[in-house]
């Protein structure tokens, strides 16, 4: 008899699986019978996640990551590493196509085990604990986000590295969707991390750009044909690119760009170079690598 799944993964297991349920529209299934067809699902998922969580309280953050890459993914080729600086305080400021990228960042950014991140306050992530330790949570209510402001800021002044999603929400993969859809979805990037200039004035600010971490094959799944919107379809497909081995089978990319330095009255010029910089980023991307698909 195999030993009892641990109280973690039992968590893990419910919020993965209303997640699972709200991602393919039959959220309304939640507590009935019929709900027990998507359980299976969501148990391995969590054992996965549950699995990650331990590696990075044993190895740390960037071989953890560098773990779940291996499961959920073909691989990952990084470049540009030279404008990240071994040391000192660095802001990364990465677009968020979803899925792996973050582990993708994790992982490329091995030579900064001092890694922070402000992340959305989900109730998944907190059932990470050895992962939540590396998160500076920022709460949906306004009233909450002057304290991560602080605790961001201390980081960097004390020399520590740390990374944001400036767009606050998914944002196209420029290899599945295209370079002129994921360049537009910069004009939602908020720029108040130009603040870290004049809160920690010898920030390093580092563009990043994660992208072959979303399958076009799942996106053409007949099942999405079930959902309306754009996004409820995307939604589904990813929920597929989890749930199936097939979807695993593209080699992430992440591409760091140049680290200019911004003094406290230089927050426009800053702005301006970021975005900059990042529209080269993607239409320099080249098209979708494959690789064997990774073992379940």
């Amino acid at each position: 008899m195999s030993a009892p799944a641990s109280p973690s993964v039992e968590t893990l297991t419910e919020l993965n699986l209303v997640d699972l349920l709200d991602s393919v529209g039959l959220l309304r299934l939640r507590g009935t019978p019929l709900h027990r067809l998507f359980r299976p699902a969501a148990r391995r998922f969590a054992r996965t996640a549950h699995e990650f969580d331990t590696r990075v309280g044993e190895h740390g953050l960037a071989q953890g990551s560098a773990w779940l890459m291996s499961r959920m993914t073909a691989g990952i080729v990084t470049s540009g590493l030279e404008h990240v600086p071994p040391q000192g305080p660095v802001l990364i400021l990465a677009n968020h196509p979803g899925m792996t990228d973050t582990v993708a960042l994790f992982t490329s950014l091995a030579s900064r085990p001092d890694l922070r991140v402000i992340a959305a306050d989900r109730p998944f992530l907190r059932a990470l604990p050895n992962v939540a330790r590396q998160l500076i949570f920022l709460p949906d209510e306004e009233a909450g986000r002057l304290a991560v402001l602080r605790a961001a800021a201390r980081h960097l002044q004390e020399g520590g590295a740390l990374l944001t999603f400036p767009a606050g929400e998914i944002e196209p993969d420029p290899a599945t969707f295209g370079a002129q859809r994921a360049a537009a979805s910069l004009c939602n990037w908020s720029s108040s991390y130009t603040l870290f200039a004049r809160l920690a004035p010898r920030t390093r600010f580092v563009p990043a750009l994660v992208s072959h971490v979303i399958s076009p094959d799942a996106q053409r799944h007949p099942l999405t044909l079930l959902r309306r919107s754009a996004r409820n379809k995307e939604k589904l497909a990813a929920a597929l690119q989890v749930a199936l081995p097939r979807y695993r089978d593209l080699v992430a990319r992440v591409t760091f760009g140049q680290s200019p330095m911004a003094g406290p009255d230089g927050r426009l010029a800053l702005d301006a170079s970021i975005a900059g910089q990042m529209r080269q980023l993607i239409f320099a991307d080249g098209p979708v690598q494959r690789g064997p698909r990774p073992h379940r």
